[in-house]
């Protein structure tokens, strides 16, 4: 498949680049839990806080091809649109109700493979509280599949003197919450939270 050679030689390349402007520091809330090693299916959660995000993702888990939603806006420039095709990036159209989304992310995650969500779905405005309210998809996916779900915080200090910091939470398991609408929104929130208890646990 295309996608997971122009993941690798992005990886490869860009290297040494992405160290010099992210420097990223990785830590964990129990690393004998989970750490940069992912295996089987997974779902990856994450804060959003710049266009960046996605490039020190796919460098922080850098044994796993991760396919990520990415926001229609993305994928209509120029020269970006083509490349995140060709990297398997999932296109979400933001402003419809399609599922298609949903159900390519499950057949990604079927097949053994790993789904990249920013369930805030936009970065946020300037003075607006973070992370914002989280979109219910990447909960409903959990519920759908049974996958576990990696929460991960970044501080998003890319291009400054300091390294940006990651932190990878424990992995939740989706199958706790039952099912239905009410596991959904459940689900959903401890997912916030729980990345919201990352940005504490980082600063302590």
């Amino acid at each position: 498949m295309l996608y997971k050679f122009f993941n690798w030689f992005t990886k490869v390349t860009a290297y040494p680049v992405q160290y010099f402007c992210f420097r990223t520091k990785v830590t964990y809330e129990d690393k004998s839990v989970q750490s940069r090693r992912i295996k089987g299916p997974a779902i990856i959660v994450s804060n959003h806080t710049s266009v960046y995000d996605y490039a020190v993702l796919l460098f922080v888990f850098y044994t796993r091809t991760v396919r990520v939603q990415m926001a229609e806006v993305l994928f209509k420039r120029k020269m970006l649109g083509p490349y995140l095709r060709m990297m398997g990036g999932i296109y979400v159209d933001r402003l419809s109700h399609d599922m298609t989304p949903i159900y390519k992310s499950q057949q990604i995650l079927d097949k053994g493979g790993v789904v990249g969500i920013y369930p805030e779905s936009r970065l946020p405005d300037k003075g607006e509280p973070s992370p914002l309210e989280f979109k219910t998809g990447a909960a409903m996916l959990a519920l759908m599949t049974g996958v576990k779900v990696i929460p991960v915080y970044t501080d998003g200090h890319y291009f400054k003197s300091a390294p940006a910091h990651v932190i990878i939470g424990k992995p939740i398991d989706p199958t706790e919450y039952g099912d239905g609408k009410a596991a959904v929104n459940d689900l959903n929130q401890a997912l916030r939270n729980k990345i919201i208890d990352l940005e504490r646990l980082m600063k302590q």
